[in-house]
């Protein structure tokens, strides 16, 4: 089962569906790892009702942060932000569909950590380490 999983996360990184800038955007948040270098920014437009219409995510990094910030992006069209709020490090796991150390897990979860700060409206500088647990 796990390779059908690093299969989903390879192809994820070499062919995201979800790569892209929303000019403008409603919600727009970007971060990095300073471990690794990793960095995404995740763009959202919302409707009247705070339902996220559309989302992208740019930035760069290995293929466990980018595959997980394509799958995030993909899984919260529909949602409303409150849900977004709800998401947590588990479902970013379940996503993925395979276990991860340490350091592959702080590359795994940025993507989570960059679209709560924007959604909870964190300005540049504000920790957003407390929104993955």
């Amino acid at each position: 089962m796990d390779d059908l999983y690093r299969e989903l996360i390879i192809d994820r990184y070499k062919n995201p569906q979800f790569r892209g800038e929303l000019e403008p955007a409603d919600i727009s948040y970007h971060d990095d790892n300073p471990l690794c270098g990793d960095k995404i920014r995740i763009d959202l437009r919302v409707d009247e009702n705070d339902i996220v219409t559309e989302a992208v995510f740019s930035g760069h990094g290995c293929s466990i942060s980018l595959a997980s910030a394509d799958l995030v992006v993909e899984s919260i069209l529909g949602k409303t932000l409150d849900e977004v709020k709800e998401m947590d490090k588990e479902m970013v796991l379940e996503l993925l569909g395979i276990e991860l150390g340490p350091v592959r897990l702080k590359c795994a979860l940025l993507s989570l950590k960059v679209l709560k700060a924007g959604v909870y409206g964190l300005g540049e500088g504000e920790s957003s380490d407390d929104l993955v647990a």
